[in-house]
């Protein structure tokens, strides 16, 4: 009895391949697989239904439905049996189908006479393309074996559907899926705008032979490849070491999991004893397992998702012989989409890239570091982009409000494209200001730095006219390797950032790792809440040879000029006193040594926690300079964790407490005459910037992007009216100085 249905299965899938490869339009193949497929089944009904755009669903084929209602009945995504399959990925298998929740009677079809209903999925690793659905005159519920062979249908089908098997004759009007105009809106990870042609950073796999000729040819196949898949998980292993918990191993263990497991084995051997190639089982599975997976309210179980897509894509290369991008060219103005990147990767594709989209990420991920040191847009939490993209599609990047245009309508291009030569039009006019001074015109100056991080970021400090480096992040070359870089390649690393800084200071910040920047070869820490555990400084001080070796590298390439070191994420007036008692003896040593020493050292802290606005007056005079850290100080003091999307909008930088704050810390650091500046995306921003100098902040650290906007603004007003105008409003209770400060600026 399995022969048999494993046969007639396979005699269908024949069928189906035949009328693939036969010429002829895309409508006449869907009419001769609706029939096809009743005939062996033995239904009196099989209808086809094809997305129209990505919320309604259009009836493209039937055998057994009145003709007429062919490319006229349509139904919304979620609306009736069909639109309820089509939403949820899952079937609906019903005797009685007038009597099932949403069921909607569509009367130009003449279905009211068939109310046995089976219906299921067309999909393809995620992406909704359609239904499959049989009816029958009888009141029975399909069996589980009619059920599994029509899924197994519907995935031909999709493989179909994604070669364009149904494009021509009447279908014309239908579009092809991918060829949706689709906007998806995600977060901001780096400001900026882009247009150009995507370049997925892994494309999809194209299984051009959803059918398999011979099922133990294809079996050997899959055992074939999966032997492979479990040896490279096992290599990967090995590597790794396993006697910690980190997540690194964790993953993995979920990795040979899944690759070990019988039942996904089992399942896909199956799908191939009923016609399926060894791909195209693959893909079934994947599919299956995803619409599975999504639908659990378990969020361990929802992340597992991405360790089956990766574990069931590497199957998919090892099965076609497919490279990471299926020998595609990347385009003159590619835009990366990923699901997400690491630093180094990143840095492979360098300023080649006009934007980057990420369906994961985060605003201080590593990627979203490196987009900014590169100066190219950066939007994060992209959902479905990788399903949704193909190589070559045109794309619009808006990392200014966190919008992706997929394939955009060419009226929505051209207004991007005005919102860009409008953005370019006044960049221009900002580089008319690039040796001018940022003085408002009550007369005073605020110096303007740029923040840095890679030595292609330092070509930007002259063209942008930054007076120095405010902030450069050595954490970047430790993150781009595998391994700890030596002393001598940190040190010629930053001797080459002082040469090319041409005289203009540099502050170093010291290795600022942990929380979200967790280096490759450094052992994860499972910790509830990274952003306040073992990170930045008290990574220092607790592994002080790292720290040492750093100091080294800076006091050996700042032989004869000036050297800033700044400490990260001090806390509490002791660390700093440790971390400059470490620089103090690196200094003694390098001496002893006969080493050329600097000619002159300066050393600050990061203010980057409430509790060090707090600190003793001592701490304020012990430092040559301090530098708040905007966006770690706002996040700690509204509790607000900036990587939460639901959370870390909804705290304004002009909120009166905030910059109640700033004031105090301003009077602080003019009490000890120490210098204060203010580094993070605020100070890139011209009101808030602007805030802050009247605040008294008179050193800003930005994206060199960000200094034109900001100059141009500084240089239109007077400082010292603005001052007046937030003391006026913080005296009258305000608790935003949002709307009093830009009304100010509308009138000037």
């Amino acid at each position: 009895m399995q022969d048999r249905k494993d046969s007639d299965s396979r005699k269908l899938l024949q069928r189906l391949k035949g009328i693939l490869a036969a010429p002829g339009g895309g409508q006449d193949r869907l009419d001769q697989i609706t029939h096809h497929i009743a005939d062996s089944m033995g239904t009196e009904v099989c209808s086809i239904y094809l997305f129209r755009d990505p919320e309604t669903l259009e009836l493209c084929a039937t055998e057994g439905l009145r003709a007429e209602s062919v490319h006229q009945t349509r139904l919304r995504l979620g609306e009736g049996l069909v639109g309820r399959v089509a939403r949820s990925g899952r079937h609906v298998n019903t005797a009685n189908a007038p009597a099932e929740p949403g069921f909607r009677f569509m009367p130009e079809t003449g279905e009211e006479v068939f109310p046995s209903f089976l219906g299921v999925p067309i999909q393809r690793v995620g992406e909704r393309l359609g239904v499959l659905v049989v009816q029958s005159r009888d009141a029975r519920q399909f069996s589980e074996d009619e059920l599994y062979g029509l899924e197994v249908v519907a995935m031909v089908l999709a493989e179909m559907t994604e070669l364009g098997a149904f494009q021509g004759s009447q279908t014309d009007s239908l579009p092809l899926v991918h060829h949706f105009p689709l906007m998806i809106r995600g977060a901001t990870g780096q400001e900026g705008s882009a247009e150009g042609r995507v370049w997925l950073h892994e494309a999809r796999v194209v299984v051009a032979n959803p059918v398999g000729d011979d099922p133990d040819t294809e079996l050997g196949r899959l055992e074939e490849g999966v032997a492979r898949l479990r040896q490279t998980v096992d290599t990967m292993m090995a590597a790794v070491d396993m006697d910690g918990d980190g997540e690194h191993a964790a993953v993995l263990e979920t990795y040979r999991m899944f690759a070990h497991s019988r039942g996904w084995l089992s399942r896909m051997s199956e799908d191939i004893r009923l016609g399926l190639s060894a791909e195209a089982a693959v893909e079934k599975e994947q599919s299956t397992a995803r619409a599975r997976l999504e639908m659990a309210a378990d969020p361990y179980l929802r992340d597992r998702l991405h360790d089956l897509n990766d574990l069931s894509n590497r199957l998919l290369r090892i099965l076609t012989g497919q490279g990471s991008n299926t020998g595609a060219e990347m385009p003159d103005n590619p835009i990366l989409v990923a699901r997400n990147i690491g630093p180094a990767e990143l840095l492979e594709y360098g300023r080649r890239l006009k934007g980057v989209v990420l369906e994961e990420g985060s605003v201080g991920s590593h990627a979203a570091i490196v987009a900014r040191a590169l100066a190219i847009p950066l939007v994060i939490h992209a959902e479905r982009i990788t399903a949704e993209a193909l190589n070559g599609d045109p794309i619009l990047v808006d990392g200014d409000q966190g919008i992706v245009h997929l394939r955009p309508e060419e009226t929505v291009a051209a207004a991007f494209r005005d919102k860009m030569a409008m953005q370019a039009e006044a960049q221009n006019r900002y580089a008319s200001l690039r040796n001018l001074p940022a003085t408002g015109t009550c007369g005073t100056t605020i110096q303007l730095y740029m923040n840095a991080g890679l030595m292609a970021d330092l070509p930007s400090l002259e063209g942008s006219g930054a007076e120095g480096v405010g902030l450069f992040r050595t954490e970047l070359q430790f993150l781009i390797r595998r391994h700890v870089p030596r002393r001598g390649e940190l040190a010629d690393l930053y001797r080459h950032v002082m040469d090319q800084a041409k005289g203009k200071p540099v502050m170093f910040r010291t290795l600022d790792i942990g929380s979200d920047k967790v280096l490759p070869y450094m052992k994860p820490q499972d910790e509830p809440n990274p952003a306040m555990g073992w990170r930045a400084i008290r990574v220092g001080l607790d592994k002080r040879g790292v720290l040492r070796m750093q100091l080294q590298a800076l006091i050996r390439a700042s032989v004869g000029r000036p050297l800033h070191v700044m400490f990260p994420f001090i806390a509490d007036m002791g660390e700093y006193e440790a971390a400059y008692r470490i620089l103090m003896q690196e200094l003694s040593r390098e001496q002893r040594l006969g080493h050329e020493m600097p000619s002159d050292i300066r050393v600050g802290a990061m203010l980057e926690t409430p509790s060090l606005a707090f600190a003793p007056k001592k701490f304020f005079e012990m430092c040559d300079f301090i530098s708040i850290g905007g966006n770690d100080l706002k996040q700690f003091f509204f509790a607000a964790d900036r990587e939460n999307e639901r959370v870390r909008r909804r705290y304004d930088t002009m909120n009166t407490s905030f910059l109640s704050l700033l004031r105090q810390i301003v009077g602080r650091c003019e009490d000890a005459r120490v210098p204060l500046s203010f580094c993070g995306e605020d100070a890139g921003r011209p009101i808030e910037a602007l805030t802050f100098a009247a605040l008294g902040i008179r050193r800003l650290s930005m994206r060199p992007a960000s200094i034109g906007p900001v100059k141009h603004l500084i240089r239109r007003v007077s400082i010292a009216d603005l001052r007046k105008v937030i003391d006026e409003a913080q005296a009258s209770g305000l608790t935003n100085l949002r709307r009093p400060v830009t009304e100010w600026l509308a009138r000037q």
